[in-house]
């Protein structure tokens, strides 16, 4: 059974006097706990199949569904994480974390354990109190990550989480995010432009066509778990890497 599907999904915006067809056509299944990448060129479309599986925006055709139920708003069970952290800069890391479950009237009692273990799990510990004007960018995405975690989601969403951060401070993240997702399981659709990044992370990677975005092909990453930054240096990740920077260019350069 999956728990994203999207059947013969379509998205068009409205652009001045045009109708700009952003996505067409696709189909596209996970399944539970699976961690899916999107790849493909820019303004191909991923980050608008993620939208419509977060609820952030409706198809023009076709149907959205996340466990057999319709998509039409957002939802508690779908956590976003987005390329900016997007935190209050009112609230302290401890403020910023605990938002969820507070203005859902959690009592303290009940999350407080819960935001101690990913604090560490995180390594937040120590900066309960900083504000984000006091955070570095590698730290504040690791707030917005715990932010979502601590709802519990059984889908995470991620539009190019890294994409902002440096070379080194986005490698430490891609261990962190590996170690959370082992530990936790959580089906993940992580839409990303980096052919290495999405190796590295996923089970499967989705190849998009340019736009009118379109589903190519979809290749399994038959890489051992766990994985490591090492990996990237194994043959079958060079081998996979080959395959999928062919694929990318082909649109690239038509």
């Amino acid at each position: 059974m999956s728990t994203v599907s999207l059947r013969a999904v379509s998205k068009e915006f409205q652009a001045r006097a045009d109708r700009v067809l952003a996505v067409d056509g696709v189909d596209l299944a996970i399944a539970h706990n699976e961690f899916a990448a999107i790849l493909g060129p820019s303004g191909c479309g991923k980050s608008t199949v993620l939208n419509m599986v977060a609820g952030f925006e409706r198809p023009t055709r076709g149907r959205v569904l996340v466990d057999e139920q319709p998509v039409d708003a957002p939802g508690p069970q779908r956590g976003v994480v987005f390329q900016e952290a997007a935190l209050f800069p009112w609230y302290t890391v401890l403020d910023n974390v605990t938002f969820g479950p507070r203005t859902r009237g959690v009592p303290p009692g009940a999350y407080r354990p819960k935001v101690e273990g990913l604090l560490d799990l995180v390594g937040l510990r120590g900066f309960e109190r900083h504000y984000p004007a006091e955070l570095s960018g590698g730290m504040k995405q690791r707030v917005g990550l715990a932010r979502v975690l601590v709802m519990e989601p059984a889908l995470l969403l991620m539009d190019e989480p890294f994409g902002s951060l440096d070379a080194q401070t986005r490698s430490v993240m891609q261990e962190l995010l590996l170690s959370v997702w082992e530990r936790h399981q959580q089906t993940v659709l992580f839409v990303t432009h980096d052919i290495e990044e999405a190796l590295l992370l996923a089970d499967t990677v989705v190849v998009m066509t340019a736009r009118p975005g379109r589903i190519k092909t979809r290749i399994p990453v038959d890489l051992p778990r766990p994985r490591t930054l090492e990996t990237t240096t194994s043959p079958r990740f060079n081998e996979l890497k080959r395959q999928l920077l062919g694929l990318v260019r082909q649109d690239a350069l038509t």
